[in-house]
């Protein structure tokens, strides 16, 4: 049998997720569903009575077949190493008798820091024959660090660590689309955007220069990184170049590298992105930005596999693989003269469109959470999203995107002192109209209360005033019309949530 040792914490059984009235697995129930466990022995401190009762109930409604018993410790302080140490001698003994011939494993998600310490003091000592299970809330798993860490302390040399998820893929040896998806970061199941990972695959394997069409913000660079993490490069590097972003002058030489003295400045040799990328992928985002005298020399890499560096005689050959992406129409473009027809071709050889956000709405919910938890990651306070404020950012036709999703639950969450927002309280961006304001406003129909608009309405422009002065009271008041006494006034009133 295999039996679990574990404090309760103030992650047991359950944590806030972040949707308003969503929770998570906490620590316990996590490792749970990782690891074959037939009993648990819940250690219960006066300060964690009600937590322990909780975490009882929750695994016998998860997982019926496993059996729970409840171990009390009467510990004043939860830090004390001296009474941590006491009140787990106590039941240890019994516990390894009862135990004699099945495997022993301690939990150390649960409980404080000193427990943890206690936990791992007995184990490496020898006092309490087990192995050591950490688990990591989902949010923060992705398919190279499995949920479920099991840490052996008895070798001799050094531990040994082994690693367990909540599901395993069928098709052992051959990378799975959904662990491609985490590894990557790619979040969504609508039917278009896994017809696009599906191509996306086959295209991987091809290992041939591809093309991807996309809107701004559409997430061309997570496909990218898909295409080389399922491609046969994968343990090389993927080398990512903004072709938008350097300036002409000096892309040449960015990409190709050059050598010292090529030209004013080059104090030393740069090997440049396509050397750099030797043996891996290189991704030329916006690549309908680049001047018709760069197409040229990287066609001739896309041919000959050979790269001539600025300002230098000798040639270097590279196995480099070409990632192509744009939101440009290049047929067009090659017929205005702006793009070659030849490298157009070459580059061709795949093609992928990636649908915007608009077309995959039952997608913007799960990246909306997705996005909200990565922020909470580096935040203070944890905040959460209402179903109002769900259903609004799925409303709302996101003409930038997931990266313009991912700036207004930025915005949103920086401006707002709440710890769960509404509808009102996400700051969206509309493209600005100086023709007739009023085409914005909502059709009154059954149901609509103008006093609930006119509330939301104010807040969302005191809000944006406030991000426009960049948190400026007096400035943000002159955006308004108002007085700066009226800004504090609303200030005030946010942080009392009303």
């Amino acid at each position: 049998m295999n039996i679990l040792l574990s404090f309760t914490g103030f992650h047991d059984p359950y944590s806030p997720g972040p949707l308003e009235f969503e929770n998570q697995p906490g620590p316990i129930l996590s490792l749970l569903g990782a690891r074959n466990i037939d009993k648990v022995y819940v250690i219960s401190t006066p300060s964690t009575f009600e937590i322990t009762e909780k975490t009882k109930q929750a695994i016998s409604e998860r997982f019926p077949g496993i059996t729970v018993e409840v171990r009390d410790i009467d510990l004043a302080e939860p830090t004390d190493y001296r009474g941590i140490i006491k009140g787990l001698r106590e039941h240890i003994s019994g516990i390894k008798k009862a135990h004699i011939q099945d495997n022993l494993f301690v939990a150390v998600a649960s409980g404080t820091p000193q427990m943890h310490a206690c936990w791992l003091m007995l184990v490496a000592s020898g006092e309490l024959p087990a192995k050591i299970l950490h688990s990591r809330p989902p949010r923060f798993v992705t398919a190279d660090r499995p949920l479920v860490s099991e840490i052996d302390l008895s070798s001799e040399e050094f531990p040994t660590v082994r690693y367990f998820s909540t599901s395993a893929p069928d098709n052992a040896g051959e990378q799975d689309l959904d662990d491609l998806k985490i590894k990557t970061g790619i979040v969504g199941d609508h039917e278009s955007m896994q017809l696009v990972l599906n191509h996306a695959l086959a295209f991987a394997r091809a290992d041939a220069p591809l093309l991807i069409y996309g809107e701004t913000g559409t997430g061309k660079d997570l496909l990218a990184k898909f295409i080389h993490n399922a491609s046969s490069r994968s343990s090389k590097r993927l080398v990512i170049v903004n072709c938008g972003a350097i300036p002409e002058t000096l892309i040449e030489s960015t990409l190709f590298g050059h050598v010292r003295g090529a030209f004013t400045g080059a104090t030393t040799d740069q090997l440049g992105k396509f050397r750099e990328a030797d043996g891996g992928t290189l991704f030329l985002d916006e690549i309908g930005d680049l001047p018709i005298s760069v197409q040229v020399k990287i066609l001739r890499v896309v041919q000959d596999g050979v790269v001539d560096p600025v300002g230098g005689g000798r040639e270097y050959k590279v196995d480099v693989r070409i990632i192509g992406a744009t939101n440009q129409n290049l047929q067009r473009m090659i017929k205005k003269g702006a793009f070659r027809e030849d490298l157009y071709f070459r580059l061709n050889t795949g093609e992928v469109l990636l649908p915007p956000l608009r077309d995959r709405r039952t997608d913007i919910a799960p990246i909306a959470l997705h996005v909200l938890d990565q922020i909470n990651r580096t935040s203070q306070g944890q905040k959460r999203l209402t179903t109002e404020a769900l259903m609004r950012l799925q409303l709302h036709n996101w003409p930038g995107n997931i990266r313009e999703l991912v700036s207004v639950l930025k915005r949103s969450v920086l401006m707002s002192a709440k710890s769960i927002l509404d509808a009102d309280d996400l700051l969206m961006s509309s493209p600005v109209t100086y023709e007739d304001p009023l085409q914005a406003l909502p059709e009154p129909h059954p149901g609509f209360e103008l006093d609930s608009y006119l509330k939301s309405a104010r807040k969302q422009l005191f809000l944006r005033a406030l991000e426009l002065s960049n948190g400026n009271q007096s400035d943000a008041a002159r955006m308004l019309g108002i007085t700066p006494q009226a800004v504090h006034k609303f200030m005030q009133q946010l942080k009392d949530g009303d």
